[in-house]
């Protein structure tokens, strides 16, 4: 095992930033048009990696951590404390929120049901849960790749981030209670006609999981990819408010300048679920985008469904519950980011799951972490090798939906 250990920084003052969310539209990029995979990649940068991490936690972040997987080799590195208070540095085994990395659980649930012969993704979603959807011209296709026009009904509860947070943090919906919140406000667009990210789509996704397995999505999830893939550090928790064992505290920086962060650590989580409550472990997650990315998970039929991509901006993609980012150096790689009260991540994999990487700030709310964080896929992919031109924006700003942004 090769391991890379930077020293721990103090914390710095939180920096009131808040997300903006940047609806987008754009056709499916034509096949052939996305960048090459390397066969043989750089070797990661480690220090540049560091180096990103510093520049997290001097953004605000209490803690940053870091973990590449390749093969037998694994690169660590961590910065700053997992708790403000007892002033423990964060570590790598820390566990955390995942927030919108879930969607890549859930559309793999529903894929591995297409295989099985138990659904259609071209199929109308009113077809399995009859009359849940106000146009059955909506597809699972469409739900699972943000083009449905259902409304994301978070961004009115979080409209102002910490009072919208406070006032769901320990309660408990249910999955028609959130769709409703949704079918209150008109649609974004009509079904397939634009990309339009919304966490709606994916408690739709939740929905067609329990409705055709009969089961609990937690079920679901660890019968079919946390056991098979011995994922020990991944759980699926709700309603229960707390994260099992050693983890990270979350912290959401405050809407007022100046004021103290928010401890967000225990939550229900319950406004997210199958769009955005699973808790797990950078290894964990590299173990997953790895499996998935090799074929573990999926039938190849639908992996190539999953990697149906559909141009967000100049960088990035979308398919089915996947993200695709474009690197300066021409290498694309392949995973999600989650945006959850308290914590960012990003996770990404190589075109074959050769190459893994997790990253996590235990900050959210917080613009300058989030756009920092970003980078830090191009040391770990593009080693020394990758361009001087800025690639890490624009940014996924939607996982959470989000107040107006502040600036420093």
């Amino acid at each position: 095992m090769v391991s890379a250990k930077v020293s721990r920084s103090a914390v710095l003052g939180a920096v009131a930033l808040s997300l903006l969310a940047v609806p987008a539209q754009a056709a499916p990029l034509k096949a052939g048009t996305h960048p090459r995979t390397a066969d043989a990649l750089p070797a990661p940068d480690t220090a540049g990696l560091a180096a990103v991490l510093r520049s997290v936690v001097a953004k605000g972040a209490p803690g940053a951590m870091a973990r590449i997987d390749e093969g037998a080799k694994v690169y660590r590195t961590t910065q700053g404390v997992a708790d403000r208070m007892s002033r423990r540095a964060i570590t790598t085994a820390d566990r955390f929120r995942v927030g919108s990395v879930t969607k890549t659980f859930s559309a793999v649930v529903l894929l591995q049901l297409v295989d099985e012969h138990r659904l259609a993704l071209d199929a109308p979603v009113n077809r399995y849960l009859p009359g849940l959807l106000p146009d059955d011209r909506i597809t699972v296709r469409h739900v699972l790749s943000h083009r449905s026009g259902l409304y994301d009904y978070t961004n009115d509860m979080f409209a102002s981030s910490v009072s919208g947070f406070e006032a769901v943090r320990n309660k408990v919906f249910t999955y028609r209670q959130l769709l409703d919140l949704s079918l209150r406000k008109p649609r974004t667009n009509a079904p397939g006609a634009a990309y339009s990210y919304s966490n709606t789509n994916f408690v739709v996704a939740g929905m067609l999981i329990e409705k055709l397995t009969g089961h609990s999505v937690k079920a679901e999830y660890e019968n079919r990819i946390f056991k098979p893939l011995g994922l020990t550090g991944t759980f699926y928790v709700h309603p229960d408010t707390r994260i099992p064992g050693q983890h990270a505290n979350g912290y959401l920086t405050a809407d007022q300048a100046g004021a103290k962060p928010v401890d967000a650590t225990e939550q229900t989580a319950s406004w997210a679920q199958s769009a955005g409550a699973i808790i797990s472990t950078t290894r964990d997650l590299d173990t997953f985008y790895s499996a998935l990315a090799g074929g573990k998970l999926t039938s190849a039929a639908r992996l190539a469904d999953m990697e149906r991509f559909t141009r967000v901006n100049s960088n990035t993609s979308y398919g089915l519950g996947l993200r695709r980012r474009d690197l300066s150096c021409g290498i694309s790689v392949y995973g999600h980011t989650g945006a959850v009260q308290g914590y960012y991540t990003y996770a990404f994999t190589t075109k074959d799951g050769k190459r893994s990487l997790t990253a996590v700030a235990n900050a959210s709310n917080n613009s300058a972490v989030l756009n920092t964080l970003a980078q830090t896929l191009e040391p770990a992919f593009c080693g020394k090798q990758r361009s001087t031109r800025r690639a890490d924006t624009p940014l996924e700003r939607e996982d959470v939906a989000p107040a107006a942004p502040r600036e420093q």
